[in-house]
């Protein structure tokens, strides 16, 4: 649109195009997009930049939430049953860490290879929609599972028994452990909400960093000295360890197999 009597018709339109270069300052003022070099092709490149946008945020949004609801579950999980399985300070280490970094690579996903393919969303759309709000239950559920199993598991390698009254410095270790990974693995899963992470043709590099970065940092708190006695945590076995990432990592094939359900019998994102 480019004249003065097209005005009306861009206010009334669902998105109102004009041209930048021809078209007039009234109807550039009432449009919501404004092509600036007057190309119908830009159009589809700036649906698609807004899809790839939109995509981003929402799956930043079902990672930050299942993965606060996993701490939460957990914490309310080992209040119910009187054991300390995470402090505070280690929450605290766990959001600056392994809940923003891998969020902030998340948002440097590329486009998926099917977005432009998906029939028009409706503009009135939650962003919990389409079985959004039922993925963060289940995958905070699990996450949650996995951390408080952790804590147990490591009890019972320290002592021998599980005994509620007591607290597991292994326990925490290898739940803190375990809470920091299943993250950073649940970030990895979240790359396409529907699509197998295996199936996938691009590359997050800023992920990877992320990864390393956490993976790096969380490793150095439970084994170097200074901040293993700030955290009050002690240096775990190779094999306690190993539990620890091989639990965090179970998060994998078990988002794989929710998805494949979802991809089988749910609705499609749109």
């Amino acid at each position: 649109m480019i004249g003065v009597n097209d005005a009306p018709s861009i206010k009334a339109a669902d998105i109102g195009i004009s041209m930048g270069i021809t078209g007039t300052d009234v109807t550039k003022g009432a449009s919501d997009m404004v092509l600036a070099d007057d190309n119908f092709a830009t159009i589809v490149n700036a649906v698609e930049e807004g899809r790839k946008i939109y995509d981003n945020v929402r799956k930043v949004l079902q990672f930050q939430l299942s993965t606060n609801m996993a701490e939460v579950v957990a914490i309310f999980t080992s209040s119910l049953l009187g054991v300390t399985i995470l402090t505070p300070a280690h929450l605290l280490w766990i959001n600056m860490v392994t809940d923003s970094t891998p969020g902030l690579a998340l948002g440097m996903e590329k486009a998926e290879s099917n977005l432009m393919k998906r029939k028009p969303r409706n503009s009135n759309e939650s962003l919990f929609a389409n079985g959004t709000g039922v993925d963060i239950a289940l995958r905070g559920l699990f996450m949650a599972f996995l951390i408080v199993i952790s804590y147990f598991i490591g009890e019972f390698i320290e002592t021998g028994t599980v005994d509620l009254s007591l607290t597991s410095l292994d326990g925490m270790s290898m739940a803190f452990l375990t809470a920091n990974f299943v993250q950073v693995f649940h970030a990895i899963c979240m790359r396409s909400e529907r699509e197998s992470l295996f199936k996938l043709k691009t590359f997050n590099w800023w992920l990877l960093g992320a990864f390393v970065l956490a993976t790096i940092l969380t490793v150095g708190v439970i084994y170097i000295p200074f901040f293993t006695n700030l955290f009050n945590f002690t240096a775990i076995s190779l094999k306690e360890f190993a539990i620890a990432f091989g639990l965090a990592f179970s998060v994998v094939p078990g988002t794989e197999i929710i998805k494949f359900f979802q991809r089988k019998f749910g609705k499609k994102i749109a």
